[in-house]
């Protein structure tokens, strides 16, 4: 019974990803004969695109990083050099290596195909309400990460805390510390306590929270919040396991000092654990000096 409950599951989600590949493709036009109604294929276009943003493009690259066939890359490239789009030329370096660049037509081709892409995305963004486009950016940032995207080219932003993330921050600090440190359900309550307060007594003037996101999904949070006029108190800092070491928790804390100083405290404490190995690195970095200390 556990099995035939396990392939139904499976069988659900296989439907689901089906479902959505041939939605999606209709919402942005991937099916009309040329891409963005221009004379190239989709394979093309991303060929363009890869070679325009790239600061040397390796033919032997390009057909690894695209999962191309080496007589089908050949052939689209031989078709893009007749437009006069492209040359090619060998290494200096190792005369086996080819190279490939855009001519000034090709650069003046993929900035016309890149203004139109995002006209395209543009349209299909708009009707859409803010929330509902921040949901949808999320959702994408988590597939690309699922599907085994590399996350070193993801570039952190920090942004300030809207309503909504104050749940989202609860919710993942009670799975976080939960499954990754064994902590008891009172920490979940300690961590709800704090975000009530936050929304029902802070003072936007001199307290406020981030969010730090990694092309658009969250990633982790922070909160500067008053102890006493003169001393601000670094709470709730918190990173995703997958996005830890990328630099998300060290612009976080930097946000939250600089915010601190430009009102007016003039120090800025903290509580953490022994555990947080991570998280007292980027303290120490930071600048904070342990002052006591307290057994669980």
């Amino acid at each position: 019974m556990a099995s035939a409950t396990k392939q139904s599951r499976q069988d659900h989600r296989v439907a689901a990803v089906r479902a959505f590949n041939r939605f999606y493709p209709l919402q942005v036009g991937l099916l009309s004969p040329g891409y963005l109604h221009s004379p190239f294929s989709i394979t093309e276009a991303r060929v363009i695109y890869e070679i325009a943003t790239r600061s040397s493009a390796e033919v032997a690259g390009l057909r690894r990083d695209l999962g191309l066939d080496p007589g089908y890359l050949s052939r689209m490239l031989n078709r893009i050099e007749e437009e006069g789009l492209i040359a090619r030329e060998r290494s200096s370096a190792d005369r086996r290596r080819q190279l490939v660049r855009l001519t000034a037509k090709g650069r003046r081709t993929y900035a016309g195909l890149d203004r139109r892409s995002s006209a395209e995305i543009g349209g299909v963004l708009s009707p859409h309400s803010d929330e509902q486009q921040a949901r949808l950016i999320e959702a994408m940032g988590s597939i690309r990460r699922i599907l085994g995207e590399p996350l070193d080219q993801r570039r952190p932003e920090i942004r300030e805390i809207r309503p909504g993330d104050h749940g989202w921050v609860l919710e993942r600090h009670a799975h976080l510390y939960e499954d990754d440190l064994g902590w008891p359900p009172q920490f979940e309550a300690l961590v709800a306590r704090i975000v009530a307060d936050y929304l029902t007594e802070h003072d936007p003037k001199r307290e406020r929270g981030w969010i730090g996101e990694l092309d658009g999904e969250r990633a982790g949070a922070v909160y500067c919040v008053r102890k006493s006029d003169d001393v601000a108190q670094l709470r709730l800092l918190f990173v995703e396991d997958w996005a830890r070491g990328l630099g998300v928790g060290r612009k976080l804390v930097d946000r939250c000092i600089r915010f601190a100083r430009s009102k007016g405290y003039e120090r800025m404490v903290l509580w953490t654990n022994s555990s947080l190995d991570s998280a007292r690195r980027i303290y120490d970095a930071a600048g904070f000096i342990q002052t006591s200390e307290a057994a669980n």
